[in-house]
């Protein structure tokens, strides 16, 4: 079953390997976990710990994983039509059962899918939870190899993923904390999104906190790129290079190109028009490279051409206040 990635800027979300850690014996924790970050949390067997390189709990000694995505409400209907025995096989999994789940008043819907994948001559079951709140749509995968089974029962399985929870919200500290680096400076933004280890986009939504707006209204994407240009000559290709990468834009014209110190630190920056990907809406788009080590941060602020007097101020806000831990 394929996820469903929605980003306004950049390929700003990845697409997420799909796993759900347990632990071991069958009963679990007392108590609803939230891995740093998460709207989606669960009370998992005792045993597990929160893991750094996704939403979620592992257990690497017995390469067992849990990893809960959160997707847009919307995404809900369209899981539940795919998730059938043929979309399963072309994903590599071979289709076992498939149920309806009650897990708790706040769920209006929620299915439970189970089948079997064998992974570099691994022999692995999978349990894929599917579960509509009113805010978003919950996609939890149970990956468990057959060698876990004894320790992972099926009763261990059903009663973590019996204590699935939605919290409203994450508070921005604790997003923050998530990042490589540390934002001193939101400037009146709200944090649209977080890429644990990686990146954050800060917007102007129309809707509630921690939802993305159109890609043509207000934001500012911050991320850590590994690499960067080998010598100083090369700073100017290579940034627009990197601007060539920013998604959603069309009939790009670059107004300016230049070197800049950011943060006592060389960079460089790039001023352009543009359209949104419609063509109907006209945009300013900057974008500033600072550039140190063996990563470099590229920071991209994007407003309606109208919005821009105002907008740019703030974009310079945030990236002032950009430092490293």
């Amino acid at each position: 079953m394929a996820t469903m990635v929605m980003t306004p800027i950049h390929r700003f979300v990845a697409a997420f390997a799909l796993t759900l850690v347990l632990g071991t014996g069958v009963t679990r924790a007392a108590e609803v976990e939230f891995p740093p970050g998460s709207r989606i949390g669960l009370a998992p067997p005792a045993g597990l710990v929160t893991s750094r390189n996704f939403f979620g709990f592992e257990d690497p000694d017995n390469n067992v994983a849990i990893i809960m995505v959160s997707l847009p409400a919307e995404a809900y209907a369209d899981l539940e039509k795919s998730a059938n025995a043929d979309q399963l096989k072309r994903q590599g999994v071979t289709f076992e059962t498939r149920e309806t789940l009650s897990l708790s008043p706040s769920l209006s819907r929620a299915f439970l899918v189970i089948g079997r994948q064998e992974v570099e001559k691994i022999k692995i079951r999978k349990w894929i939870l599917v579960a509509a709140f009113p805010a978003l749509t919950a996609l939890v995968t149970v990956q468990l190899p057959d060698a876990a089974r004894t320790n992972y029962p099926d009763a261990a399985i059903r009663a973590a993923l019996a204590s699935l929870a939605v919290r409203d919200t994450v508070p921005d500290e604790e997003q923050l904390s998530l990042l490589p680096f540390k934002v001193g400076e939101l400037a009146g933004f709200r944090i649209n999104g977080i890429m644990p280890g990686r990146a954050v986009m800060l917007g102007d939504s129309a809707g509630r906190p921690g939802t993305p707006g159109s890609a043509s209204d207000t934001h500012i994407l911050v991320a850590v790129v590994p690499g960067g240009p080998a010598q100083v000559s090369e700073r100017d290709a290579f940034a627009r290079d990197a601007f060539a990468t920013v998604a959603g834009l069309k009939e790009v014209r670059i107004t300016g190109s230049e070197p800049l110190r950011i943060g006592g630190q060389q960079g460089h920056q790039i001023i352009a028009d543009a359209k949104d990907a419609s063509g109907a809406a006209a945009l300013t788009v900057v974008q500033w490279l600072r550039f140190g080590g063996s990563a470099y941060l590229q920071m991209v602020g994007i407003a309606r051409a109208e919005a821009w007097k105002d907008a740019y101020p703030r974009f310079r806000s945030v990236r002032d206040g950009i430092d490293p831990k």
